[in-house]
């Protein structure tokens, strides 16, 4: 697996290099800037690109589940550091809700558990956008079992096709987080 690295690009760049990443105007609630400084405040953020091959797709495919696609080998991933030492890793993942796109930054701390999920854009009706308080149950959740709306995490009553977004999302960032492993913690696989 290849990695290059680069600076975050800031303000109105950062804005358009997401806009051009998933081909699409951005109708953002965040610019990734903004998400990112939500997320890791003043630390030092890398922005890094993974070239997965088919090997290490069949890897995650196998640890992320059936219902979590993972099409692309090319993963854009954000290492924020403190004083050199690692402190998370943000992932940006657009997929289609219902008939549209919902971008979403998930956020995994070193141990491969997520800190945060933050809906950067939603396209579908407002109505069916996951809530804050929905949103918090992913909190330390490691990849298992348990991640699944058959498992431990509650459905939203009116937002299924959310619900199951949201949820697929997060289990295919871990998945790949997994893999790519970012900040050299080689984490045991774990089971779907």
């Amino acid at each position: 697996m290849a990695v290059l690295t680069a600076r975050v690009l800031r303000g109105a760049a950062a804005a358009w290099v997401l806009a051009a990443a998933f081909g699409t105007p951005l109708d953002a609630q965040l610019t990734q800037d903004q998400a990112l400084r939500l997320a890791f405040g003043s630390a030092d953020v890398e922005r890094r690109t993974a070239f997965l091959d088919e090997g290490q797709l069949d890897a995650a495919r196998e640890l992320a589940g059936p219902r979590s696609e993972i099409e692309r080998g090319v993963v854009s991933y954000y290492v924020a550091s403190d004083a050199g030492r690692p402190v998370g890793v943000a992932y940006f993942d657009a997929h289609r809700v219902r008939t549209l796109q919902e971008v979403l930054m998930i956020v995994v701390d070193p141990r491969g558990r997520v800190v945060r999920v933050e809906t950067v854009s939603f396209r579908e009706p407002p109505e069916y956008e996951a809530p804050e308080a929905w949103l918090a149950q992913f909190r330390e959740r490691p990849l298992d079992e348990a991640l699944s709306l058959r498992g431990e995490i509650a459905p939203m009553t009116g937002a299924t096709l959310t619900a199951n977004a949201v949820t697929q999302a997060v289990r295919r960032t871990l998945a790949l987080h997994q893999v790519i492993d970012p900040v050299g913690a080689r984490q045991e696989p774990s089971n779907r």
